[in-house]
């Protein structure tokens, strides 16, 4: 076990530090001007500024110059204003999402590096306080397994064997080249016995610990039983907890590993709110309040997480779901744009079905020829498979060639295509139709549905530009990123 893992069980009585502020510089808001006003709503130039560079970065494949990016930001000012106006931020959802997500960008401002160190003290000095005047050893040993329930022959015969190593050891046999050879621990004997460390107090079980505190550097223990068998320890290196300092790294990489700083923050925020007699999210609201006004990119941060959860609950509402709930508009939107919807080669609707009964592939045929295409699956489960009989096979689809060998043998008549057959249901079919267009919605319902979504929201931006004022200063436009 290493240092690190004997410093972990010291952080269970590890004490909070107090919590810091972190100041950074504030905005200029003179070299900030107005660059559009939406709604009656002025936006900064730091604001587009940071929404275009982020969306036109390096890697982005479809850049935009700064005049093209603008209407696009227009139209997400004016989504994200029409969720305010239909209250979405204050949906109970909404602000738990939202505060979490801010939340955790305020954290680290709740606790320094002064703490850590603070911190790094104290597990220092719980573990040397653990550790006493014992201190550490590093070892590695023989082992010989002996089962619990082991007869008294058995035990026997494992401590004659025991004996023996210890003779041979005693007269001047190699240690390394024994435990390789004879130990019944693989994990150390493929590494000559040895098992690590350094170890601390109550790290192994007392009866092999018990010996290993007798031992000094280099002595060999005579052969000792534990709850795993006969044990014989060479002790390679006793030492005291080395001084804090050389230690301190390892600490603190440990409690960075721990996520200890994020704990410590909240522990931290948790005090302040008892102090202050106030809520947590109270003590997070004045925070951000404060830090949201020193530093920029923060709040255009947060600012881009609220405004982004706010444009999907709203997109979602009029928009994406909208559309795949409204089985009339989509049909509506089919039926008026059908030409459009075609295909480059010929589909075949229906289902390649496996049988145990030459009957049934009549069966399976009379069975669905008067119901819908979509009930297909659903009418042929109910009348051919239950619980306790499974009648046929079937895979249900709108079929291209190459997407079902049978299809293609049957349908497309592909030769020489081999399909795999079923030896519990021998006799395969097919039955639908072969269509050289898409016939009703369900044919193409992806694609009808992602368009249906464009119309939607080309439309709610269009009357989003007629209810809500939009002036843009182009001298403004024209300074963005050379100023």
């Amino acid at each position: 076990m290493k240092i690190q893992l004997i410093i972990a069980s010291a952080l269970l009585c590890c004490a909070t530090a107090s919590a810091q502020t972190t100041t950074v510089k504030a905005t200029d808001s003179a070299n900030d001007p107005v660059i559009m006003t939406i709604a009656g709503k002025p936006v900064l130039r730091s604001e587009f500024e940071y929404s275009y560079n982020k969306n036109n970065s390096v890697g982005v494949i479809d850049k935009k110059t700064v005049d093209e990016y603008v209407p696009l930001f227009v139209d997400y000012k004016l989504k994200v204003q029409a969720a305010l106006d239909a209250h979405l931020d204050t949906i109970s959802a909404f602000n738990k999402e939202f505060r979490t997500y801010r939340d955790q960008q305020l954290r680290p401002s709740f606790v320094t590096d002064a703490d850590m160190d603070s911190m790094s003290h104290v597990v220092y000095d719980n573990t040397a306080r653990e550790i006493g005047d014992k201190g550490l050893y590093s070892c590695s040993h023989i082992l010989l397994r002996l089962p619990a329930d082991a007869s008294k022959g058995l035990e026997d015969t494992v401590k004659t064997r025991i004996d023996s190593v210890y003779n041979a050891l005693k007269h001047g046999a190699d240690f390394k080249e024994l435990a390789t050879k004879l130990s019944e621990d693989p994990g150390s004997a493929s590494r000559g016995g040895y098992l690590g460390g350094p170890f601390g107090p109550g790290t192994m079980v007392k009866e092999f610990e018990d010996v290993a505190y007798t031992l000094k550097d280099g002595q060999i223990s005579k052969p000792f039983k534990s709850q795993f068998g006969y044990h014989i320890i060479k002790m390679d290196k006793r030492e005291q907890l080395p001084p804090y300092d050389s230690l301190r790294a390892n600490i603190m990489r440990f409690l960075e590993y721990r996520q200890y700083r994020e704990v410590l923050a909240k522990e931290n925020v948790e005090k302040l709110a008892r102090q202050q007699g106030t809520t947590v999210d109270a003590v997070y609201d004045a925070r951000a309040k404060k830090l949201e006004a020193e530093d920029p990119a923060l709040n255009n941060l947060i600012r881009e997480y609220h405004d982004g959860l706010l444009l999907f609950a709203i997109s979602d509402s009029l928009v994406w779901d909208k559309a795949t709930k409204d089985e009339a508009g989509l049909e509506k939107y089919f039926k008026a744009n059908r030409k459009k919807y075609t295909w480059d080669a010929p589909r075949f609707k229906g289902i390649a079905y496996h049988v145990r009964e030459a009957a049934d592939v009549k069966a399976v045929r009379d069975c669905v020829k008067k119901v819908p295409f979509k009930d297909w699956a659903e009418t042929l489960r109910k009348t051919f498979n239950n619980d306790k009989t499974i009648r046929i096979r079937v895979e249900k689809g709108l079929f291209k060639q190459g997407d079902n060998a049978l299809v293609d043998s049957l349908e497309f008549g592909k030769k020489n295509v081999r399909h795999t057959k079923n030896k519990d249901y021998p006799i395969d079919a097919v039955y639908g139709k072969m269509l050289t267009k898409p016939e009703e919605l369900d044919d193409v319902r992806g694609v009808v549905t992602s368009d249906y979504q464009n119309a939607l929201e080309k439309k709610w931006v269009a009357d989003l530009h007629d209810k809500y004022p939009v002036s843009i200063n182009r001298d403004v436009v024209a300074t963005v990123n050379k100023h």
